[in-house]
């Protein structure tokens, strides 16, 4: 059932082409779009997740992390040029491994763009109630964070989240400068940060660099865990892929938008965490054994109240330009994510969309999923299941829990994707390959490998979830998807063809980045 019902390739871009989107998207544009989607909660809000599990030896989490996109990455690639069309890594699978497995890595995706909007809103509601308290206007506490957080409930995370989903419905293709914009906000906001951090940098601030060690798998905490989690802030560069269908020359520019985006991306992060750690700080909060609490615990809450410690910041950028005496600066840091961060929650439920709106295109998931609303030509129903989905779950649950969810969907995806590059070399070693992953039979193995390693040190309660979520899925397939798949005996494909508006510019960057 994994490996059979094989969708040929060819036949993929023929279902493409029937219900297709309109290409316009080039290699500027794309790039744009990869750095807004890389470039978002994960840096802005996770420094201080990382630090709280590896302390100064985050700094290493976050070259593991960039190594192990970077692998991805270069097979994300190939197969991104050779398979131009919407579906990300669920169609690649679809076509190389097999239904079943494309199922899975479809279902997986849920967690890595829909939980990654949940995340994202949950970051930029830390950072506006951070504005809201500084300008004397606080939320009541309760409304500030979810029930794990110390709070009640996050209502800005709902109420952006909703917002973002309304935005989507209605259409955002007319603006794209907007994105662009938005890039530039973020962008010109992380330098800013280095410019005033890296000055105050003491040696002092790094020791002890190891204070949890390496890890073990199962843990979540150490510089593998922390590689896991800071993992959220590299992922996003794969969002270019989902764009393929909408983009001009795409055998050129999906592998030029992929890879420079996450070179310009894992420059400023080396230089952010940097200049975060060694400015204030970033041990972490410990029990009374010596042991770090898990972010995200209702314990490291209660050991946070009253403690300026960067491990117990929502807002962790802004608040080391506080401590470092720039408190303006630091307000300017918070509205700069205020501002840009959006964009990263709409990028991501767009993608989340377009996985879905693929896999009903495939007979999947219900057609109505892809029913396009008749005035605003977008897939109106899905987005709103799964913008209502993203602002329950980021009302009620803590950043780093939602990260480490959906990196466990993003690790799984990865690894399906490196699989696939390999068997496609060897079933179609002919197909034309407008980029060839270097050094391929040494590059997917290592993706591989850094991909289970990163996936095996999250905590056992996320990895509790995915499977959990996995069991949900084949369960889903064997009652539905099995039975209603175009390729399934006695099935035609359907001939009407629903037109999407063109990829939402508004989120060039398509995170609108975690």
């Amino acid at each position: 059932m994994l490996f059979w019902r094989v969708k040929p390739l060819d036949q993929i871009l023929a279902t493409a082409e029937r219900k297709s989107l309109k290409r316009q998207l080039g290699a500027f544009q794309l790039t744009m779009l990869g750095i807004g989607a890389i470039i978002g909660t994960g840096i802005f809000v996770l420094t201080a997740e990382a630090g709280q599990k590896a302390g100064p030896a985050m700094m290493l989490a976050f070259v593991i992390a960039a190594v192990v996109c970077a692998l991805a990455a270069l097979a994300y690639a190939e197969l991104a040029a050779m398979v131009p069309v919407s579906g990300s890594a669920y169609t690649y699978t679809y076509g190389v491994l097999g239904e079943g497995l494309a199922w899975a890595v479809g279902w997986a995706l849920v967690l890595e763009y829909a939980v990654a909007a949940c995340a994202v809103s949950v970051g930029w509601s830390g950072y506006m109630n951070g504005l809201l308290i500084s300008a004397g206007y606080p939320l009541p506490e309760f409304l500030r964070t979810g029930p794990m957080d110390g709070g009640s409930f996050n209502l800005l995370a709902l109420l952006i989240a909703l917002v973002v989903t309304f935005l989507l419905v209605i259409g955002t293709s007319k603006s794209a400068k907007v994105n662009a914009v938005l890039v530039l906000i973020k962008v010109a906001a992380l330098t800013a940060f280095i410019i005033i951090a890296i000055p105050a940098v003491q040696d002092e601030n790094f020791k002890p660099f190891f204070p949890t060690g390496w890890g073990s798998p199962l843990g979540g905490i150490g510089v593998l865990g922390a590689a896991a989690s800071i993992f959220f802030a590299y992922v996003g560069f794969d969002a270019v892929s989902t764009a393929a269908e909408e983009t001009k020359n795409p055998n050129r520019n999906i592998p030029i938008g992929l890879i420079a985006s996450l070179g310009v991306c894992t420059i400023f992060y080396l230089l952010v965490g940097y200049g975060a750690v060694g400015s204030i700080g970033s041990q972490p909060m410990l029990d009374l054994n010596g042991v770090a609490f898990h972010p995200g615990s209702p314990q490291l809450a209660e050991a946070c109240k009253g403690s300026d410690a960067l491990v117990c910041s929502r807002e962790p950028l802004a608040h080391v330009l506080r401590m470092l005496g720039f408190a303006k600066w630091g307000n300017a840091i918070g509205l700069a994510a205020a501002l840009a961060l959006p964009s990263v929650i709409l990028m991501m439920i767009y993608g989340q969309t377009r996985i879905f709106f693929t896999m009903s295109r495939d007979g999947l998931l219900p057609g109505i999923l892809s029913k396009v609303h008749p005035r605003f030509h977008t897939p109106y129903v899905v987005t709103i299941i799964t913008g209502v989905f993203v602002a329950a779950f980021a009302a009620l649950f803590p950043v780093g829990v939602l990260a480490d969810i959906s990196n466990s969907g993003t690790l799984f995806a990865f690894v399906m994707v490196s699989i696939a590059v390999m068997i496609l070399r060897k079933q179609q070693p002919n197909r034309p390959r407008p980029f060839r992953t270097p050094m391929v039979w040494l590059v997917c193995p290592l993706a591989i490998a850094g991909c289970l390693l990163l996936f095996l040190n999250l905590s056992m309660y996320t990895l509790s979830l995915f499977f959990g979520w996995a069991v949900i899925g084949l369960v889903v397939y064997a009652f539905y998807g099995y039975r209603n798949s175009d390729l399934a005996p006695g099935r035609s494909p359907p001939t009407d063809t629903p037109q999407l508006e063109p990829a939402p510019k508004f989120h060039e960057g398509p995170d609108l980045g975690p």
